[in-house]
């Protein structure tokens, strides 16, 4: 399977479904985990859609809508079949638009989306579908030299909770041409096998992400499989996120 045919295959994934147990879609899946370009596509597909899907929660369904199709539908009872058959050809057409205009979405986004929510799925993207460590040790001072010594953000100030959870290592990773430190944690909780962390923290620069909070108490959401918070402490914007529920992550703020 070339990258390409990964990529078409890919763009009918549905993260949280059963799409991964169809036998393409697993193909797929395993190129993702051994092709870096890759898997940097796919994180950012699947961010796109996650940002889509919260765009459809949030629009309101008119007043009067479910007398509306009631409506409609004993109406359609009485239509003729030639009628019928008219109407399903318009609505499927509507679908094949609606479809092609999503397709063209993912396919070329906005060169320029540096929004929070596309930032947030993406980081929570790289934490879910597997990483690299750049430097694995428990040790706060080389990680912090590392991360200085390769310009990432190396001056992070962890909540005081936070600081009582064991470091597992860090990488670093890129945003629109800024670099995010990626620092692991480990919260003593049993892992699967070949898991080393189940804590993460990202800093970067505020200016590299749009409609970042303003100072303040962090905002929670939940992205997926985990729950975040985000928060701004000086010209840095940090994001935790690991499983759990709100008052998991609170206990670490």
């Amino acid at each position: 399977m070339t990258r390409d045919d990964a990529k078409n295959i890919l763009l009918l994934y549905r993260h949280g479904t059963a799409d991964a147990g169809d036998p393409q879609m697993a193909e797929a899946l395993a190129l993702v985990k051994q092709d870096s370009e890759l898997a940097r596509w796919f994180e950012e597909h699947c961010a796109r859609q996650e940002v889509l899907r919260a765009k459809f929660r949030q629009i309101p369904a008119p007043a009067g809508l479910k007398e509306q199709i009631i409506s409609e539908q004993m109406a359609r009872e009485k239509i003729v079949v030639w009628r019928r058959n008219v109407f399903l050809t318009a609505a499927a057409t509507a679908i094949i638009v609606a479809a092609l205009t999503l397709a063209a979405l993912w396919l070329h986004p906005p060169a320029s989306d540096n929004s929070l929510a596309i930032y947030r799925s993406r980081m929570v993207g790289v934490a879910l579908r597997g990483y690299a460590m750049d430097v694995a040790t428990n040790n706060p001072v080389q990680i912090r030299a590392y991360l200085e010594q390769n310009h990432a953000p190396a001056d992070f100030v962890l909540p005081p909770p936070l600081k009582k959870v064991a470091m597992t290592g860090c990488a670093i990773e890129s945003w629109q041409g800024a670099k995010v430190s990626m620092i692991c944690f480990r919260t003593g909780k049993p892992l699967p096998p070949g898991e080393q962390s189940d804590l993460w923290l990202f800093v970067v620069d505020c200016a590299s992400v749009k409609n970042a909070p303003p100072p303040g108490p962090p905002q929670l959401a939940k992205v997926n499989q985990l729950v975040t918070a985000v928060w701004i402490q000086g010209d840095r914007l940090y994001l935790l996120g690991t499983e759990g529920d709100e008052q998991t992550i609170r206990q670490l703020l």
